[in-house]
């Protein structure tokens, strides 16, 4: 989206790097998740591989660790790269600025020490700080060809960040019974308030993704739409699963329509200007 194309040279090597860094940050992140919340899961979700004992918690511990260091390294490799480039160190640092926002998103979320905001057991705050690491991964692929400002780019950011803020209250609502000694959102104001709230932001969402193919703000293309219809009708049959009680199936169709919404921004920055 932000290089209009596919990026080239060295850019494409900064792109592939960062893409690796993420990819390994969220394993490590999603596998410390699951860790921490094994005595949970015991009760929600007894079938995933740390509760059934399919994987251990020394291989989790482990797989945590590689993946984190991983992660670190894939983003020097692209700081060393940008440095001896054409980009240049100081126009890659907003690259290394994103990247330690979602460290500290993700150390204020899973850590229990004294020095952490602990928003995992803090209802909406916790569901932001994933929902905004999640949106951060677009401006850091845009950070990728030295262009972190990119209108384009802050559009899906602000589009992904809705899609997961709804998607991680409906999941809060789907995990009720299980959540013990956690204050989320649900908990608070009730399951069909939550469910009000979800609904609300997928609004939100929707406006947000069809609002840049307005001719008054010409960031995306009008007839360019036609990309995102199957992201938007499947959006819309979210609500009847949400008000039927369908949790599940409601969060899975959330992702679902993200999903279809990302693939098609892709193939709309893939289409010549």
């Amino acid at each position: 989206m932000a290089s209009r194309g596919l990026p080239r040279g060295e850019y494409a090597i900064i792109t592939v790097l960062h893409s690796f860094s993420v990819m390994t940050f969220m394993f490590s992140w999603n596998a410390l998740n699951d860790y921490m919340d094994v005595d949970i899961d015991q009760v929600n979700r007894p079938d995933r591989p740390l509760p059934s004992g399919s994987i251990t918690i020394d291989s989790a511990r482990r797989g945590i660790q590689v993946t984190g260091i991983l992660s670190v390294l894939s983003l020097l490799s692209a700081g060393y790269v940008a440095s001896i480039g054409e980009m240049g160190l100081e126009n890659w640092i907003p690259s290394l600025v994103i990247w330690l926002i979602a460290l500290f998103l993700l150390f204020n979320y899973e850590s229990s020490s004294k020095f952490s905001y602990r928003t995992k057991d803090k209802g909406l705050s916790g569901n932001f700080a994933i929902s905004l690491s999640v949106g951060l991964v677009i401006i850091f692929g845009a950070a990728s060809v030295s262009k972190p400002f990119d209108d384009r780019a802050w559009f899906v950011f602000l589009m992904g960040l809705l899609y997961n803020f709804s998607r991680e209250i409906v999941k809060d609502i789907e995990d009720i019974d299980g959540d013990a000694g956690r204050n989320t959102f649900a908990m608070r104001v009730g399951v069909e308030r939550a469910r009000t709230t979800a609904a609300w932001l997928l609004v939100l969402a929707l406006v947000t993704i069809l609002v840049p193919f307005l001719p008054i703000f010409q960031v995306f293309t009008n007839w360019h739409v036609i990309f995102v219809t199957p992201a938007l009708v499947s959006l819309m049959m979210v609500k009847s699963r949400l008000f039927a009680s369908e949790d599940r199936a409601a969060q899975k169709l959330i992702k679902i329509s993200m999903q279809l919404c990302l693939i098609a921004f892709l193939a709309i920055s893939l289409i010549p200007n």
